[in-house]
């Protein structure tokens, strides 16, 4: 079983910087990622890293200002927001997929455990 807790978040002003954290418990992860989700909307992705090739993989609106990144001794993943927009507000979830599950990285239903999510507000 996979446990996500999140933390980080909260206010900026536009142009600046929020580093989003998750500590990851459990095995059999394959992708670790990390979500928005606008009010009234599903869930779209933002960032995944693979664990089995270790490589990140963005979404274009966040390619050059988002990075995500694991310490793989503290279970922990992180995403680094720089460069923040107000369009960037939304609550972001962490999120896990374990060996098995196949589909694109950004597609939330294949992705069986999710953190508690974390406001970011850009304004």
């Amino acid at each position: 079983h996979v446990q996500l807790v999140e933390s980080g978040g909260g206010s900026v002003q536009p142009g600046g910087s929020l580093t989003l954290a998750c500590e990851v418990s459990g095995g059999g992860v394959e992708y670790i990622a990390w979500f928005r989700q606008p009010p009234g909307e599903g869930r779209k992705g933002v960032a995944s890293w693979n664990l089995e090739d270790e490589e990140p993989y963005y979404a274009d609106p966040v390619k050059g200002r988002f990075t995500i990144s694991r310490d793989n001794v503290k279970n922990m993943l992180y995403l680094q927001m720089d460069s923040l927009k107000p369009e960037d507000t939304d609550m972001y979830y962490c999120a896990a997929r374990t060996v098995g599950y196949g589909g694109f990285w950004w597609i939330p239903a294949t992705y069986a455990y999710w953190g508690q999510g974390t406001q970011v507000t850009v304004s």
